[in-house]
């Protein structure tokens, strides 16, 4: 054997070294992917009943904001009605007992005096 076989040889022999200590790293990371793969899916089949509850959940509460703006609107219009029945009773009811409070002051001091 001479000395270029020889250099060939244990080139190679190095060549073949290398490509079994990178092998592992190769194989580690090629199960790696395998897993996070799986993992990927799983959630997936975990994610998805509970987007469509989530989504259920919200036309819900949309459902009932809807109702509650409707009942608030009523109370609004009712409150409005009230102060509005308020202010005609005080104008139609308040004029005649203020006059009624003056006269009754006015026959004190008449009998008040005798």
């Amino acid at each position: 054997m001479s000395v270029s076989e020889i250099a060939s040889l244990v080139a190679a022999s190095g060549f073949v070294l290398l490509v079994l200590l990178l092998a592992v790293p190769i194989l580690k990371l090629g199960k790696l992917i395998d897993r996070s793969s799986e993992s990927l899916v799983q959630m997936t089949q975990e994610i998805t009943p509970l987007i469509s509850e989530v989504t259920v959940t919200l036309e819900e509460t949309n459902r009932q904001l809807k109702k509650f703006d409707g009942i608030s609107t009523d109370v609004a219009s009712v409150t409005k009605s009230f102060a509005s029945m308020f202010g005609v009773f005080s104008a139609s009811v308040g004029g005649p007992l203020a006059k009624i409070a003056g006269l009754t002051g006015v026959v004190r001091k008449l009998f008040g005096k005798r």
